[in-house]
């Protein structure tokens, strides 16, 4: 008999698949930093990877952001999920860098 063809896994955060040959990583719902080592990990595009610590610091991460639910109901999470779910599954591109506001400097 012949079986059904697997279905390719869905990122969490866009809902879109992730399909065979297309960049993709591992994220850890808690950092590993903040305790998450060995803890649930959950497979997306590497695009909503970066756009995750790009948007969102480790803290955040751990405390509030600890599930696919809660990523998607930031609001800068959510405006990047509506612009990338209108692009292909294979879409890649470079995200911005951190944009979680001004900076302090160390000062030595």
């Amino acid at each position: 008999m012949d079986q059904p063809p697997e279905s390719d896994p869905e990122c969490p955060l866009c809902r879109r698949p992730i399909p065979p040959g297309v960049p993709q990583s591992l994220h850890h719902l808690i950092p590993k930093l903040r305790g998450g080592k060995g803890g649930p990990v959950v497979l997306l595009h590497s695009i909503c990877h970066r756009e995750i610590h790009a948007t969102l610091t480790e803290t955040e991460l751990a405390t509030i952001y600890n599930t696919p639910e809660a990523l998607r109901a930031h609001p800068r999470l959510a405006r990047f999920i509506a612009w990338v779910a209108r692009r292909p599954p294979a879409f890649n591109s470079k995200v911005p860098g951190a944009q979680r506001g001004p900076r302090r400097r160390s000062r030595r």
